[in-house]
């Protein structure tokens, strides 16, 4: 039995209710599902781009399939689970609309945490170096990032209302993955968290 998670999943899961039907998108090797199925006994699917981690969450016992999500979300009925998850992956989506759009049809509510480029570290690094930076968070350099969408916390909110998602819960973590003092604090928490958790449903 999986006994602890990473902070952050920690966050994710704590918005998951006990005995839901659950979709992870972008699973990797399937580490929240299996907490979630230990400890909430949810009824768990993922879906994961690498075969190597597909291999791997399912000899965990994780029922996972290989997809894309950037062309396979529309295949899923609407309303087939309680909760679709979809962690720091949206910013290196085609169209993080679609997906958003596809989430909260697919899902009664969706979790999604994204990573917050207005970050003041990332501020003052390129204030002083003039380069896009590279933190525990972007860990990679502008050429070769799997990320094609930076955002803010801030940006993240907007793009909601705009869409008529409603943002029911929100928290900011910290660079340790543990939930700030700053979470919903609007100005605060898109300066000083490092990722941004929502849970959201469709109006």
């Amino acid at each position: 039995m999986s006994e602890t998670l990473r902070p952050d999943l920690q966050t994710i899961a704590d918005f998951v209710t006990e005995g839901s039907r659950v979709l992870d998108i972008g699973c990797g090797e399937g580490e929240l599902l299996a907490w979630l199925k230990d400890h909430k006994k949810v009824d768990g699917r993922g879906v994961e781009i690498s075969q190597e981690r597909v291999h791997s969450a399912i000899t965990r016992g994780i029922p996972v399939i290989q997809g894309d999500v950037d062309t396979d979300l529309p295949d899923y009925p609407t309303g087939a689970y309680d909760f679709v998850i979809l962690s720091m992956t949206l910013q290196a989506m085609k169209d993080p609309k679609s997906v958003l759009v596809e989430l909260a049809r697919i899902g009664k509510q969706a979790i999604v945490s994204v990573p917050n480029f207005g970050h003041w570290k990332n501020r003052l690094y390129l204030a002083i170096f003039g380069k896009m930076p590279v933190t525990a968070t972007l860990a990679y350099e502008w050429y070769d990032t799997p990320n094609i969408h930076f955002c803010t916390i801030a940006d993240f909110v907007i793009l909601c209302e705009r869409m008529g998602i409603v943002i029911e819960k929100r928290v900011v973590v910290d660079a340790n993955g543990l939930r700030s003092k700053f979470s919903g604090r609007g100005w605060w928490a898109n300066l000083f968290g490092q990722q941004g958790v929502f849970l959201l449903r469709a109006r």
